[in-house]
């Protein structure tokens, strides 16, 4: 989708159609998400078969249904593509699971992931990206969104303990979850392609299971770290340990990619604002903020009502799902001025929440920033400029925000 909005128009909301894909893929849901959030910070939509949704736009909505499991349960699915299914892993994967139960899982998964345990892995990311970068530097046009599909991958494979064989195989399955009607990615219809995608990646961390089992001993790998950790009184099942791993995997592969693609086209957009990142290093951390905030790759997330719910002037009633929109809390001029601004020197970027928020926020977001914070320091170190060498494609998609191709090409940057 577009992330510079075009021009403000007449909206009538009672014809908006938030699951449309082409809204998405060649259209702008800005202009939209800001109607709703003057006019319906609460927006009810019934599809075409009959499943229903409400919609919360505000920062402040947004982080209240994310925050508070006690009114928004996230034990029947968070993700738009299952609206209407309830999660049948619910109460197990860490992501459709609430506290308590939420709580010692996480705990004891993230202990590998906080931001002291992954600044010592930050040479190892770095000579990751320098490789990735470098087949840019010879001035032949480069399609970034299409590599940075990779980029997870080559990152944080040899975190994971996933081998390099197996690399391509993993980000194209874990495209086909966050993108099933995408056409780079659909095989079949979008449920054929959510169920394909969904059973061969848990059955890969499945068989990787079984094999270190077989194997015995540790290799300190974070898939390893999941059979090893105690969450409450007792080790992972089997089970857990798959659907978390299946977890990990996806969200690796969601955010950097997309957040390197739209970050890298608004700074080609804005050459003033890669010049300001060039001439001070020190903004790359909130040039790495305003890029989450600006391009809000999770587009969405999704909880159910546990009660009936007061919350932006209207009533969620028990059981209803809720969608809370990232990427309209994003941009959000209570909270960020001028929020179609993308501005590398915004104070407060900090408070963006694409990484979510409350127990659910995401687990690997220090290893995210850091991964950021680098390619973004490599890349005003070593390019002088960046231009488009063709058009940009959208990823067909109502719950990623993100581009399959960005063809660019760009000049060394000759320092003295």
């Amino acid at each position: 989708m577009r992330l510079t909005p075009g021009p403000g128009r007449d909206i009538d909301l009672d014809d908006v159609d938030l699951f449309d894909l082409d809204l998405y893929t060649s259209g702008d849901p800005h202009p939209i998400w800001d109607v709703m959030r003057a006019k319906a910070p609460l927006h009810h939509q019934v599809l075409p078969d009959g499943r229903e949704f409400w919609s919360v736009t505000r920062y402040e909505d947004v982080c209240r249904v994310l925050g508070d499991h006690r009114e928004f349960t996230s034990e029947r699915g968070t993700v738009v593509t299952h609206l209407g299914q309830d999660d049948v892993a619910a109460g197990k994967l860490l992501t459709s699971t609430d506290p308590p139960r939420h709580t010692q899982v996480r705990r004891a998964i993230g202990s590998k992931l906080t931001a002291r345990a992954v600044k010592s892995w930050e040479e190892l990311i770095r000579q990751s990206i320098v490789r990735f970068l470098q087949p840019a530097l010879d001035g032949s046009p480069f399609d970034l969104a299409e590599q940075a599909l990779l980029l997870p991958a080559i990152v944080t494979g040899p975190l994971l303990g996933i081998p390099q064989k197996d690399w391509d195989e993993l980000v194209q399955l874990t495209a086909m979850v966050t993108a099933p009607c995408d056409p780079h990615f659909q095989h079949g219809s979008e449920a054929a392609t959510l169920a394909i995608s969904h059973h061969e990646l848990v059955t890969y961390v499945t068989d990787w299971v079984a094999r270190r089992r077989a194997a015995g001993g540790e290799d300190g790998s974070l898939l390893d770290h999941l059979m090893h950790v105690n969450a409450g009184d007792a080790p992972l099942t089997d089970e857990e340990i798959a659907l978390d791993g299946y977890s990990i995997l996806l969200g690796a592969n969601v955010t950097t990619p997309h957040t390197v693609s739209g970050t890298v086209h608004a700074l080609i957009e804005r050459p003033e604002q890669f010049d300001k990142a060039q001439a001070d290093p020190t903004l790359i951390p909130n040039l790495v903020e305003e890029g989450l905030r600006w391009t809000s790759a999770a587009c969405n997330f999704m909880r159910y009502a546990v009660d009936d719910i007061h919350i932006g002037g209207g009533t969620v009633p028990a059981g209803g799902a809720v969608v809370a929109w990232i990427g309209s809390a994003n941009r959000d001029a209570s909270q960020f001025p001028d929020p179609h601004t993308f501005d590398i020197t915004r104070s407060g970027a900090k408070r963006q929440v694409a990484f979510g928020y409350g127990p659910h926020f995401c687990i690997g977001a220090p290893l995210a920033r850091m991964t950021l914070r680098i390619f973004f320091e490599e890349l005003c170190r070593r390019f002088g400029s960046i231009e488009l060498a063709g058009e940009p494609q959208h990823l067909r998609s109502y719950f990623i925000a993100g581009m399959t191709h960005l063809p660019i090409a760009t000049r060394k940057r000759h320092t003295p």
